[in-house]
């Protein structure tokens, strides 16, 4: 039976017209007007949380009343851009047509967006020709219009290599960075570096927690720090994971130039739908860590559920530095008890002097703002690959059962837990899909990385603006406690302060 995630595909109505249906947020029908959405049967999803407390602070109650049993999982809302799919399809050399099983159909593409910088070629043609593959899409008119394109070799082999690996974050980065590219032209791969004494390896139906990094873009220079993501459900038939879940935190407050809508979206969504697809911008790479029981990712699944909820409710907002993809993904690991080593800051003083240079050079109070914000998050919620490398060295940690964990902690209930159930842990490779897009490479870690990909000139930089979504002022809930002011709020008084005072002292001495 087809699934989303955890969830069997019987759980759900797939609508294309979220105006209709009553189990969903007002705030989320209004984000996904006009879109198609898996929706649970079984009534709302879950509530937002208590409108007095902030996202963290009550994510953390209801964690502690739940551990060590996650109780109930709803569904949460799925989004699957089209209705239809077909699997074990092949497609004919020019792109035009495709073989299933139940037949011959002619094949069109869903609408490039005007924004969408690549677009399906002859190269893509090319590399799915010849192998079987799963659309998502539309049946219209005798012909079937898609939607995406996922390989189905694209699996866990029963027995993949097995790779040593050092439990250090560093061992991580070169992995990451082996290959040229960061892996973008490379064969999609898989390899074991843990499996417990006993174990047979992934087996169809058992339950996996997955971290997702994909790489930096080659034709945006706002991009080059990646993505992350988290990903919950089972080992499908013959090692399939297109039907995973993918938590995707993105900003809601802009329109994507590639249509992208923050949502639980399925992996192959996540990855190959032709414009919001992360695999035809870039290479990416996952870490799969393989459970002997399903609690923790339950647990987990009933977590980011209730976040965003709560983002839908733009109870908080998306934001580059403080909550970003892997910022807030972080948030939940560590409100769920994961202690995940932080790599600080990367430079206060680099910040503080930064913040009034950058401003008067390019005449933006908020990019200097920026810029300090930046350099003051602490790494792993800041840059997609710092939070990769952490939770994969600290996971290996966790698994070997090493003494001495970073800081000296001692294990919490749910790294206990997750110590207890972990069986094998994968690090897998997949490469960018071809297209008319420039090939992507591995992501930045640092300001120093990214100031030398990307080109001195802002003028020669390729950045592509995109439209704002306001949020419509009815749907915001007027007891929803206001966010925190950012570091560069306090900066910025400082160095009022600081010119105040030196305008004072000048005075001084001017009329002395």
């Amino acid at each position: 039976m087809p699934a989303y995630g955890l969830f069997p595909a019987d759980q759900f109505i797939v609508t294309g017209d979220a105006g209709n249906e009553d189990s969903i947020l007002p705030q989320a029908k209004w984000f996904f007007r006009g879109q198609t959405l898996a929706l649970p049967k079984a009534g709302l999803p879950l509530p937002g949380f208590e409108r007095s407390l902030s996202v963290w602070d009550d994510l953390a109650s209801w964690v502690l009343r739940t551990l060590p049993e996650a109780g109930p999982v709803y569904p949460p809302l799925v989004w699957l851009g089209a209705p239809d799919e077909i699997r074990g399809a092949k497609l004919d050399a020019a792109g035009l047509s495709f073989v299933s099983p139940q037949g011959t159909m002619p094949l069109t593409l869903t609408e490039r967006l005007p924004l969408n910088q690549s677009w399906f070629d002859a190269s893509s043609a090319a590399f799915f020709h010849g192998r079987p593959i799963k659309m998502r899409g539309n049946h219209r008119s005798g012909a079937f219009v898609a939607h995406s394109f996922w390989p189905e070799d694209f699996s866990l082999p029963a027995r993949p290599e097995a790779c040593s690996m050092a439990a250090r974050p560093v061992a991580f980065r070169d992995w990451v960075r082996a290959l040229p590219q960061g892996g973008a032209r490379s064969p999609f791969s898989v390899a074991s570096i843990w499996r417990r004494q006993a174990s047979v390896g992934l087996q169809p139906g058992q339950p996996v927690i997955g971290f997702m990094l994909n790489g930096a873009q080659g034709d945006d220079d706002e991009a080059h720090g990646g993505h992350f993501a988290l990903i919950t459900g089972r080992v499908g038939s013959d090692g399939h994971i297109d039907e995973w879940l993918v938590y995707n935190f993105y900003t809601l407050d802009s329109v994507s130039e590639k249509g992208i809508i923050a949502a639980p979206v399925t992996l192959d969504v996540y990855l190959a739908d032709l414009n919001s697809g992360q695999a035809w911008y870039r290479p990416s790479c996952m870490l799969l860590a393989g459970l002997r029981d399903v609690r923790l990712v339950q647990h987990l699944d009933a977590a980011l559920g209730r976040v965003f909820n709560q983002f839908y409710r733009h109870q908080f907002a998306y934001q580059h530095a403080r909550a970003n993809c892997a910022g807030t993904s972080i948030s939940v690991l560590r409100t769920l008890g994961w202690n995940i080593p932080r790599r600080g800051a990367e430079s206060w003083l680099k910040a503080f002097f930064g913040l009034p240079l950058v401003a008067f050079r390019e005449r933006s109070l908020t990019r200097g703002k920026a810029v300090f914000d930046y350099l003051t998050e602490d790494r792993t919620r800041l840059y997609p690959a710092a939070a990769f490398e952490e939770i994969a060295a600290d996971l290996l940690r966790l698994a070997q059962r090493q003494e001495g964990l970073p800081e000296g902690r001692a294990p919490s209930a749910f790294e206990q837990r997750l110590a207890d159930d972990l069986d094998e842990l994968l690090l897998v490779r997949i490469p960018q899909l071809p297209s008319s897009r420039a090939w992507g490479d591995w992501p930045v870690q640092s300001s120093r990385e990214y100031t030398a990909r990307v080109p001195a000139d802002p003028a020669r930089r390729k950045i592509i603006p995109v439209p704002p979504r306001p949020f419509p002022a009815a749907l915001r809930d007027p007891l929803t406690p206001k966010e925190p002011p950012l570091r560069s709020d306090y900066a910025v008084l400082a160095w009022g302060l600081i010119f105040l005072a030196l305008i004072l002292f000048i005075l001084r001495r001017l009329l002395a």
